[in-house]
């Protein structure tokens, strides 16, 4: 129900449980934000059961088609709630405004949001919706997040959602997941994606922040299952293997599902370290699947919705602690460096504090990629060295260079605009201690590599 908490993850007394957990949550420095589904009920379509709206007013609901006698079928369920009748509309915003002025969420990530922002001749960033939220006193406060698609006409609008929303991230979970699987083309794509989609998302305004990037979701493999299976496994749904994406950009290193070949298990290892490495390292809001963190496998189940059970739950005891250790590691490192969380966008201007551009690409040989290089298939090895954003004007001198390897091992050259770099991050070494090494003397960027450098405070050298 839009305004109930659901009992089977309660004991007794729901809403006080629900509320209790909420605190508990922000007692710790935990925000709070549900995953809610205004786009379809459980009635299905014209054929499904009569539960509640259909009885009370079909045509105002629902939005209908074939002159009344169907159901629009956007969120591809059955049946769309109908957002543009203004009762629909107010129902939608007193269930928001209950789950924040009662439970104190802290905001929503809008499944299929689309659905939401359709308005009678197609999606509007300034339809009915929208313009709710924007006038709202309470909902304009809080969080939110768009899923900013659905299986309707026009459905696809990532980089379409108006100021404050933000949105998931496809793009970038494609693109990275095909450039570390190894597929030719896809340096320049990731480029985009490290600096937070600006192609998609730089306009009206917008922050940085607007991309929530993700490798995986609750909509897939997880991280396990993204690097162990080259084809889902879904018959335990009922559907005979036909529900659930079925272009996953996995790989499975070598052997199909479980394995205790020791090169096999290496190299699922360091395919998910640099997968996370490079979510952690991108500008943007990083999304992280519970249970990735410690290697929960789904035994190749891509759409486990149906899954209430030890395919979905998550076994903390059999968790992979060197894999936990390596993401609480890069969450450190992102925390202590504000240039890989920047609210602006990055333009490769010149900053006024130290006239060094804010973003530099280069290749491992210390070069700028020239314009026909980007379409190389063999250029597999993109470097970035990143400052804060020149419009902001910050002086803070500090740097990163990032180097993100999908190839062979290559001879690296290490920028001169600092006076020296410190290794904080090497992928293929996940026991590197936390403050680092020092770098003067490395020369080489191991094979499939995610490498992260900090900048040694000093005089610069010069571009």
């Amino acid at each position: 129900a839009f305004f109930a908490p659901e009992p089977r993850y309660m004991s007794q007394r729901a809403l006080w449980e629900f509320q209790t957990m909420v605190r508990r949550f922000h007692a710790g420095g935990i925000e709070v934000l549900l995953d809610v589904v205004y786009n379809h009920t459980a009635e299905g379509d014209e054929w499904g059961p009569t539960l509640s709206f259909r009885g009370l007013d079909n045509a105002s609901y629902y939005r209908l088609t074939g002159g009344g006698r169907s159901y629009a079928n956007d969120a591809g369920t059955g049946n769309t709630l109908n957002l543009t009748h203004p009762m629909v509309l107010r129902m939608v915003m007193d269930s928001l405004r209950y789950w924040v002025e009662m439970t104190h969420v802290d905001g929503f990530r809008f499944d299929l949001a689309t659905v939401l922002g359709r308005e009678m001749h197609g999606f509007d960033p300034n339809g009915g919706f929208f313009d709710a939220i924007r006038q709202d006193p309470v909902l304009s406060r809080v969080k939110l997040i768009a899923e900013p698609w659905d299986i309707g006409p026009g459905g696809y609008q990532l980089g379409g959602y108006p100021h404050p929303f933000l949105e998931w991230n496809d793009k970038f979970r494609d693109g990275v997941r095909r450039f570390w699987k190894g597929d030719a083309g896809m340096t320049r794509d990731l480029s985009a994606r490290l600096l937070g989609s600006a192609e998609r998302f730089d306009h009206s305004g917008r922050a940085a922040t607007s991309s929530v990037n993700f490798i995986t979701s609750h909509d897939g493999f997880t991280l396990e299952d993204l690097v162990s299976y080259t084809i889902k496994r879904n018959f335990a749904n009922g559907e005979d293997n036909r529900d659930g994406h079925h272009e996953n950009h996995s790989d499975n290193l070598g052997v199909e599902g479980p394995t205790k070949d020791a090169k096999v298990l290496a190299a699922r290892g360091l395919r998910k370290r640099n997968l996370l490495a490079t979510l952690m390292l991108s500008q943007g809001v990083p999304m992280l699947l519970a249970g990735d963190e410690i290697g929960h496998s789904q035994s190749g189940n891509n759409n486990a919705y149906a899954q209430d059970n030890e395919t979905s739950w998550i076994d903390w005891g059999a968790r992979d602690a060197e894999l936990q250790g390596f993401v609480a590691r890069l969450a450190q490192l992102r925390r202590q460096l504000p240039v890989l969380r920047q609210r602006r966008f990055l333009h490769a201007r010149s900053r006024g504090a130290d006239e060094i551009p804010d973003v530099i690409w280069r290749r491992a040989n210390g070069t700028v990629p020239q314009s026909e290089e980007w379409h190389d298939p063999a250029f597999r090895c993109l470097c970035v060295e990143l400052r804060m954003a020149a419009e902001g004007g910050d002086p803070n001198p500090e740097a990163v260079f990032a180097v993100f390897n999908a190839g062979s091992a290559t001879p690296l050259h290490l920028p001169d605009t600092a006076t020296g770099w410190d290794l904080l991050l090497d992928t293929t070494r996940p026991e590197l201690p936390d403050d680092g090494l020092p770098a003067a003397t490395f020369t080489e960027a191991p094979a499939h590599c995610v490498l992260l450098f900090r900048s040694q405070v000093g005089q610069p050298k010069g571009v």
